[in-house]
């Protein structure tokens, strides 16, 4: 009895040690799942047989040599071009002839039509009259004309660059939004792919009766709204994919994947505000657009007050047989006399047009001053938050969230602890992309409002 007990105890022994064991391999398994990362979203992204991959160097360079909207203010260019040729060229003369179309001689019941040259008696039959003028502008219209001219060419110089300027801003606006989507996508599915494994394995120890069902159904309650932030993600990546392959006028089954430095600048020590308003004066295209629609106004009322003045029309006439001489030649001078309309009306409204602009103007130079300061100051700030700026805290934390297994091995944690921090792993990661996008957002709309890449 006494061997038979020996036995019967080691036997417990050896069962509670097996169960052990078990155990140890099973929470093993579940760490392994929960903390091995994956990496099947990425080759998803990847593999797609017409994935474009670009910069975003490539991307405006798609961008510019596609663009329709582009192309037709690029012809609207040429046109104010050509108009500053035809402010140019000097008025046509006019030339006038008058011929005597029927002749009846003397009591004659008949005559001739068109007759020309001598009579029976020697006299001249028929009359040549021919008049040629010339419109001679005066008080410099025609140098007004061509000055209004290239200022609307100017002009239209101009807004073909604040047409470039939007539609790069929404370029890169939903560029880096697609890559920002992309990797909340990549972290989505892997943190899918470790609850789905852990799921199994619990599955395991739920029938096996080792965990509760509260904390399977925990569990399974994360997946599911881990499955619906992959719905909603993928919906918006959808829209911004969209945006961005209308932009870049792609068409067909492409995805395009940015590609996107890990660690964006964050140093603009360099960058003054003084230096950022001189610039943005100089490439702004709201505040030149202003400022030549000033010049524009003023260059009009210049000439509305030249039109005041008359112009003049010079010019020669031959006569022949129809004056006191039967060979007439005359010079023809022709002036309109300003007694009635001295284009006060035009005038008096050009002035208010450049008061008008002079407002615009002070409008504009508040406004820019104020966008360049808002967008540096969003930019500073948002830099002091960047990825960049935290790295060694994102690195210990990732260390740590690998390193919570060993705690959770050693029941330190608990299954719902582990899981809250699995949540709080997740949303660190998303302003880790949130962040990202925000230093790339906050270069490009400080470059936008000066006018050129000045922040890189």
């Amino acid at each position: 009895m006494k061997v038979n007990n020996i036995s019967f105890s080691t036997l417990q022994i050896n069962f509670k040690l097996f169960l052990f064991i078990v155990r140890i391999t099973t929470i093993t398994l579940i760490i392994f799942a929960i903390t091995k990362p994956a990496f099947s979203q990425n080759a998803h992204y990847t593999d797609i047989q017409d994935t474009l991959k670009m910069d975003l160097q490539q991307a405006e360079k798609t961008f510019l040599d596609s663009n329709l909207e582009l192309i037709a203010m690029y012809y609207n260019i040429q046109s104010n071009k050509a108009l500053i040729e035809q402010a140019r060229k000097w008025e046509n003369p006019d030339l006038s002839t008058s011929q005597n179309l029927f002749t009846k001689e003397g009591g004659q019941t008949t005559g001739k039509f068109f007759q020309h040259g001598r009579l029976p008696d020697g006299s001249m039959a028929g009359e040549y009259f021919f008049d040629v003028e010339q419109l001679i502008k005066t008080a410099g219209k025609r140098g007004k004309q061509i000055d209004i001219a290239k200022t609307n060419t100017t002009l239209a110089e101009w807004q073909f660059k604040a047409t470039m300027r939007q539609l790069r801003l929404t370029l890169i606006t939903d560029f880096y939004t697609v890559d920002q989507l992309q990797g909340n996508a990549r972290l989505f599915e892997e943190n899918r792919q470790r609850l789905e494994v852990l799921l199994r394995v619990m599955k395991m120890q739920l029938d096996a009766g080792n965990i509760a069902t509260k904390e399977y159904l925990r569990v399974q309650a994360l997946l599911v709204s881990q499955q619906q932030d992959i719905a909603e993600n993928s919906k918006s990546l959808a829209d911004a994919e969209s945006e961005l392959k209308s932009t870049l006028r792609i068409k067909g089954n492409h995805f395009i994947q940015p590609v996107v430095p890990a660690a964006p600048s964050d140093d603009f020590s360099n960058l003054s505000l003084m230096h950022l308003l001189d610039t943005a004066m100089i490439y702004n295209t709201d505040y030149q657009t202003e400022l030549y629609q000033l010049q524009l106004q003023n260059q009009t009322l210049r000439l509305q007050r030249s039109l005041a003045v008359p112009d003049v029309t010079a010019g020669v006439s031959y006569d022949q047989q129809a004056s006191y001489v039967p060979y007439y030649y005359a010079l023809n001078i022709g002036i309109p006399l300003p007694l009635w309309d001295r284009n006060q009306g035009n005038i008096k409204s050009a002035k208010y047009s450049v008061k008008q602009e002079e407002a615009n103007m002070q409008q504009a130079d508040l406004k820019l001053q104020n966008d360049v300061i808002n967008a540096y100051q969003k930019l500073i700030i948002t830099s002091k938050v960047s990825v960049e700026h935290n790295k060694h805290f994102y690195e210990d934390y990732y260390k740590l969230f690998n390193n919570i297994s060993e705690a959770y091995d050693k029941r330190q944690i608990s299954l719902l602890e582990f899981l809250d921090y699995f949540g709080d792993y997740e949303d660190t990661r998303q302003r880790e992309l949130q962040q990202r996008l925000d230093l790339f957002m906050a270069k490009a709309e400080l470059n936008d409002v000066v006018g050129t890449d000045i922040a890189k």
